[in-house]
């Protein structure tokens, strides 16, 4: 496992427009435009993974697809062993690095059902979630959404927290819905935002619906006898590789 150390400086505040080459959703896909000042305050990538910032979650980009495409696989669950990793914000920026990719598109998906932060860091406000979906109160075109500006990236919100979050992943409903954005978005990487492994028994009920995961830990946050646990409890799931998130150095390190 390779881990890849991001800088903490913001990103930059301009996003650049970038036009699709086709259309990426169905129609009834709701468009949503960001506010530029949020994102930079979030620290998410403009469109395209312009930026300083950019460069570091190219090259996570760049190892992640050469991992799945040998594998044979297109779907990846983001995975931390506690809190405050900035696994959220790995998953998020993946994303936007895997779009910007002209023969990609990606679907991010947030499966922390305890605590769903995706659209908060989005700035989006849910009509529907994945969390109706899985509860089979609403289809997946309704609660996906498109970010404008950022062409081939689509997301797939939780509306609010889950208490029955571990019991809802462990569904017939969760396999059937896995079988068919598998089935139906065959173009795209699907990324899946878990929550933190050792805190939540969510993670492992659903990463057997998925062919890889990526391991996120925090400089200073993570302790080496958790990621130990961590990894030894993903067994059933091709871990390929880990992401050191929270280091001040400039350039991504190796090891």
């Amino acid at each position: 496992m390779n881990p890849i150390a991001f800088p903490r400086a913001k990103v930059a505040a301009a996003l650049e427009a970038v036009t699709p080459d086709g259309d990426f959703e169905a129609p009834s896909s709701r468009v949503v435009e960001i506010d530029p000042r949020s994102f930079e305050r979030e620290r998410i990538l403009p469109a395209g993974a312009a930026g300083e910032h950019g460069g570091p979650y190219k090259m996570l980009r760049t190892q992640v697809l050469r991992r799945l495409d040998k594998l044979g696989a297109s779907s990846l669950a983001v995975v931390g062993t506690a809190a405050d990793t900035g696994k959220t914000l790995t998953a998020i920026n993946l994303a936007i690095a895997i779009a910007a990719d002209p023969e990609r598109n990606a679907l991010l998906v947030d499966l922390d059902l305890r605590k769903p932060r995706i659209h908060r860091r989005l700035g989006l406000v849910p009509v529907a979630g994945i969390d109706d979906c899985l509860r089979g109160d609403r289809p997946v075109s309704d609660a996906m959404v498109r970010l404008g500006g950022y062409p081939r990236l689509a997301v797939l919100p939780a509306r609010e927290h889950s208490a029955d979050s571990s019991e809802l992943l462990s569904t017939r409903r969760t396999e059937e819905l896995m079988l068919e954005m598998r089935s139906r978005y065959r173009d795209r990487v699907l990324l899946f935002d878990l929550p933190p492994v050792l805190q939540a028994a969510d993670a492992l009920a659903f990463v057997r619906h998925v062919e890889a995961a990526l391991l996120v830990v925090g400089e200073g946050r993570t302790r080496r006898d958790d990621l130990m646990r961590t990894v030894e409890l993903l067994h059933d799931v091709m871990i390929i590789g880990t992401v050191l998130n929270g280091t001040r150095e400039p350039v991504v390190s190796y090891y």
